[in-house]
């Protein structure tokens, strides 16, 4: 299975993540979105599959930072992608992209049911 792991890497989930893959011996790609920027065409496609409402991370600080004018104007896919696109940092992370599946964020009962 081809795993591809995007986030940041001083990122606590992130972290996690990394390290139960490492643990249970899958491999995996990292895309550090810091680097190297996310595209708009792979938060479309996580906005369809997930919902931007899970995408976005509403209990980290950049969206705690954000004026409330511009959090009320997060209503759908577009304004949650054009935020992304704008700040990576209020992507929820991580996310994990596959053939077979993908997730966001790190629950490992989830990744042992699914890995």
């Amino acid at each position: 299975m081809d795993i591809k792991v995007y986030g940041i890497p001083n990122c606590g989930s992130v972290k996690k993540a990394k390290d139960w893959l490492s643990q249970h011996e899958i491999k995996f790609t990292f895309h550090d979105y810091k680097k190297t920027l996310i595209d708009k065409e792979s938060l479309k496609r996580w906005c369809k599959e997930f919902g931007w409402e899970k995408l976005v991370n509403k209990k980290g600080l950049t969206w705690k930072a954000l004026p409330d004018e511009v959090k009320l104007k997060i209503t759908n896919d577009e304004t949650a992608i054009d935020l992304m696109l704008a700040n990576n940092s209020i992507i929820k992370r991580p996310v994990i992209e596959s053939s077979k599946i993908n997730l966001v964020g790190f629950d490992e009962k989830e990744y042992k049911q699914l890995l």
